[in-house]
């Protein structure tokens, strides 16, 4: 007998049987579609600012000031920085830019990164588009199938992301020289890679992986006061998680732009002392 819950038979999706049969794909009546869409747009801009930059292989290096696209430069046909990155770990046999060596770390971290998931799942694939609205595919298998079950890898870009970290850090100590490499100087571009490199850090440790090495798999906290200290430290940054992943996203997309408008000579760093 039918009881007027049953969903109709072209049900998809989320819309399965056991569902209530209500003819409307939602009942939001608020801009719902606005937030995928700005996101995706923001995601696709930086993804396109990004490859024409890494494939580049150019004005990436505006004495003291390196991009952080190109830190550390690991091939043989980097531009000479003196005191700069310059680990030529691949031979000349790599003619391509050094940016696509060094950008795998980083790209793969955001990639499989928790927040950045919901992002590009919402924004790109409608997988939710939005809370309580329904998505568009006929099934649902999560992350268990290939390539999205490489996102368990998330933990390990993790430990990659952290020395990349350090390295743009020691990039960030370098800006304290003029173009003659003479240390106690600053200029804006100091100024900029600093923001940066806060941002930097401050992505990467309110992480959630980092949350659970920190302070996971802890039965008493007593026990373990330093790691609960640390813990809540995270978790204090982990609540701005969101904020912090797309602060970070645009201050390194700056920080590229700004060391390529000088390299291109579009105008010169103003110096402060």
């Amino acid at each position: 007998m039918a009881t007027g819950t049953e969903p109709p038979e072209a049900a998809t999706g989320v819309r399965s049987p056991g569902r209530a049969s209500i003819a409307a794909r939602h009942l939001r009546t608020d801009r719902w579609w606005l937030s995928p869409a700005a996101t995706a747009a923001g995601l696709l801009a930086f993804v396109a600012y990004s490859t024409w930059r890494a494939f580049a292989n150019a004005d990436y290096y505006a004495a003291p000031y390196v991009s952080p696209f190109y830190s550390p430069c690991l091939a043989d046909n980097c531009v000479p920085m003196r005191g700069g990155p310059n680990w030529a770990l691949f031979g000349s046999w790599w003619g391509l830019s050094p940016a696509l060596l060094i950008l795998v770390f980083p790209l793969g971290f955001r990639l499989t990164c928790y927040y950045y998931r919901k992002a590009y799942y919402r924004g790109f694939w409608a997988a939710p588009p939005a809370c309580a609205v329904a998505e568009p595919h006929r099934t649902y298998t999560g992350e268990t199938r290939f390539p999205l079950l490489l996102q368990n890898l998330h933990r390990y870009f993790f430990y990659a992301a952290v020395p990349v970290a350090g390295i743009l850090t020691y990039d960030t100590a370098l800006t304290f020289r003029n173009h003659d490499y003479a240390w106690g100087h600053a200029g804006l571009g100091t100024l900029i890679f600093l923001v940066n490199i806060v941002l930097i850090w401050a992505y990467t440790l309110s992480c959630h992986s980092c949350r659970h090495i920190v302070g996971g798999r802890l039965k008493h906290f007593s026990k373990h006061p330093v790691r609960y200290r640390l813990w809540t430290w995270v978790g204090r940054l982990n609540r701005r998680h969101m904020q912090l992943a797309w602060a970070s996203l645009i201050s390194v997309a700056v920080c590229d732009l700004y060391v390529y408008l000088l390299a291109t000579g579009a105008f010169d760093d103003p110096r402060f002392f």
